[in-house]
């Protein structure tokens, strides 16, 4: 694949050609004074084909981890929800402090390597993995870009993502939140409270939730930022639905928002207020997006099918949901035993 060639120019001094050359790849040339590192750039060069990570062209060489990162985020931040960007920042300003300076053509899934594994001594694998991912997505463009030929980030394994967390609430521990809820100075926070368990919404969905968003009469509310950027919309009956019918003859006046703060610019934040709550219940190791969890675990208990649940949480995939399969068993022996009574009249 490599071959040196000796030269002697009209001077007298010897100089050696080395050329690289892979069928698929534009040939990589470069001329030493010595043998020696004619011979350690061929082996280095050879190495870096055979592993497809030579992006030897004039773009490679002429842009920047920088330059990507700040054409990222001139191109792509502003296509983003807010909350996302909020993150993306720190991974992206981790990534240039690291790699800034490198120009894009030494960029090799190794050195990408030795980064990831730095960030999983003090991150957990789930972090790593939006870290990743946010250069990867940075790649993805400089290819489309042409500056690269691939992308490195592809070739490089990604932590094992943990088994997701299942904690909800046991009929105890929900009557016991609920009281606690009903009688906090927060007057918002018992509905904010009883809508995330009957509708399986994020906080900040809730929480940013307008009043043309919600539809009393077709018994929805429709969530337009979302976690996956599509607009969502879910059924909202029962007791849920009393309440926020009470709490819209109420309304604040001068604002849209169905929770505003005191100034009814802005949302509500009811974290202190939650947090207090759960505190004076005793209710161990329980956070605000496991009221979620409360809701797809009831839903699956209640029969529901893993497709239902994703359905309504709004997820794309069933992977999200798998978490939830082991409570909807009696759900699925159900169905088997339905089977074989009409198939085998048991």
């Amino acid at each position: 694949m490599a071959t040196i060639v000796r030269r002697t120019g009209k001077d007298g001094h010897t100089a050696y050609l080395v050329r690289v050359r892979r069928k698929g790849t534009p040939p990589q040339t470069a001329t030493f004074p010595k043998l020696s590192d004619a011979k350690k750039w061929a082996q280095i060069t050879e190495g870096a084909v055979l592993e497809g990570r030579h992006f030897k062209t004039a773009e490679a060489k002429h842009h920047t981890i920088s330059d990507l990162l700040e054409r990222y985020r001139q191109d792509v931040f502003p296509q983003k929800r807010s909350s996302t960007v909020y993150n993306q920042i720190y991974h992206l300003q981790w990534w240039e402090a690291q790699l800034g300076h490198y120009a894009l053509s030494e960029i090799t899934p190794a050195l990408i390597v030795e980064y990831r594994d730095k960030l999983a001594r003090t991150r957990k694998n789930s972090t790593v993995r939006r870290y990743l991912a946010v250069l990867s997505h940075a790649f993805s463009l400089a290819v489309e870009w042409q500056w690269i030929n691939e992308n490195p980030v592809r070739k490089v394994r990604k932590p094992k993502e943990p088994r997701g967390r299942v904690r909800f609430l046991t009929d105890d521990e929900r009557e016991r939140l609920l009281a606690a809820c009903k009688v906090s100075r927060n007057r918002y926070l018992y509905l904010i409270v009883v809508l995330a368990i009957s509708t399986g919404a994020r906080r900040g969905e809730l929480l940013s939730l307008r009043w043309s968003d919600v539809d009393l009469q077709r018994c929805t509310l429709t969530f337009h930022e979302t976690k996956n950027g599509e607009r969502r919309a879910v059924p909202c009956t029962g007791h849920a639905l009393d309440l926020l019918k009470r709490h819209a003859q109420g309304r604040c006046s001068g604002t849209s928002l169905v929770f505003p703060d005191a100034t009814g610019r802005k949302p509500l934040s009811i974290k202190d207020a939650f947090a207090n709550s759960v505190q004076r219940t005793g209710i161990a190791d329980f956070r605000f997006h496991d009221l979620r969890h409360t809701f797809a675990s009831y839903l699956a208990m209640q029969g529901a099918s893993l497709l239902d649940i994703a359905t309504i949480l709004g997820h794309k995939t069933l992977q999200m949901v798998q978490r939830y399969a082991h409570l909807s068993e009696a759900h699925t022996a159900g169905v088997v035993s339905r089977m074989n009574a009409v198939i085998f009249g048991e």
